[in-house]
C-alpha cells in the first residue's frame, strides 16, 4: 500500500516580512552602503553604483533601476514594490526573506545570485538571467517570465503559481521539488532533459510532448 502512495511535493517556505517603522531616504546608491530601516520611494536610481550594499528591513517602492549596479548586494527582510529597470545588475546578490511585487524588469542580471525565502508576485520580467543561481524556497506567483535563463542553476522547493513561463532555458539545471503545475502557459526552449525533480500536470506533459520527443530523437508522424 505504501508503495502506491503519491509522493507529495515539498512546498516552498514563504517569507514573513514584518517591516518596522521606516525612515524616508532620498539619497542615491553607494558602494558598500548600509541601508537599515529605510524607505526608498519614487527614486530614480538609474545607473547608480551600489555594489556590495546591504538593505535590511527596507522598502523600495516605485524606484527606477535602469542599469543600476548592485553586484553582490544583500536584500534581507525587505520589500521591493513596483520597481522597474532595464539591465539592472544583481550578479552574486543575496535575497533572503524578500517580497518582490509588481516589478517590471528587462534583462536583469542575477547570475550567481542566492534567493532564499523569496516571493515574486505579479509584474513581468523579460530575459531574466539566473544562470548558476541558487533558488531555495522561492515562489513565482501571478507573474510573466519571458525567456528566463535558469541554465546551471539549483532550484529547490520552487513553486510557480498562476504564472506564464515562456522560452525558458533549464540547461544543466538541478531541480528538487520544483512545482510547475501552476504555470498557465509553459514553454521550454532548452534543457527539457534537466526537468528531473520537477512536477508537471498531465496537460503540460501533452504540451511538452513535441519537445520531449525531439530530445529523445523520436519522430512523430501521422
Amino acid at each position: 500500500m505504501a508503495a502506491n502512495r503519491k509522493k507529495k511535493v515539498a512546498g516552498a517556505r514563504r517569507p514573513e516580512v514584518r517591516l518596522p517603522p521606516l525612515e524616508a531616504y532620498e539619497g542615491g546608491l553607494e558602494p558598500d552602503g548600509d541601508y537599515d530601516g529605510l524607505e526608498l520611494s519614487g527614486l530614480d536610481l538609474t545607473g547608480g553604483s551600489g555594489e556590495g550594499a546591504r538593505f535590511l528591513d527596507c522598502a523600495l517602492r516605485d524606484c527606477g533601476l535602469d542599469e543600476a549596479r548592485l553586484t553582490g548586494a544583500r536584500f534581507l527582510d525587505s520589500v521591493l514594490t513596483g520597481v522597474r529597470g532595464v539591465g539592472t545588475v544583481l550578479a552574486g546578490a543575496q535575497l533572503r526573506d524578500v517580497e518582490v511585487v509588481d516589478a517590471r524588469l528587462g534583462g536583469a542580471q542575477l547570475h550567481g545570485a542566492v534567493l532564499e525565502r523569496v516571493v515574486v508576485r505579479g509584474g513581468k520580467s523579460d530575459y531574466l538571467n539566473l544562470r548558476a543561481a541558487k533558488l531555495k524556497d522561492v515562489v513565482f506567483e501571478g507573474c510573466v517570465l519571458s525567456e528566463p535563463d535558469f541554465g546551471g542553476a539549483s532550484l529547490e522547493r520552487v513553486e510557480f503559481v498562476d504564472c506564464v513561463l515562456t522560452g525558458a532555458d533549464f540547461s544543466g539545471a538541478r531541480l528538487k521539488d520544483v512545482d510547475l503545475r501552476g504555470v498557465q502557459r509553459l514553454e521550454i526552449a532548452r534543457g527539457v532533459e534537466s526537468l528531473a525533480g520537477a512536477v508537471i500536470s498531465m496537460s503540460q506533459l501533452l504540451d511538452l510532448a513535441p519537445v520531449l520527443a525531439a530530445q529523445l530523437g523520436v519522430r512523430v508522424e501521422e
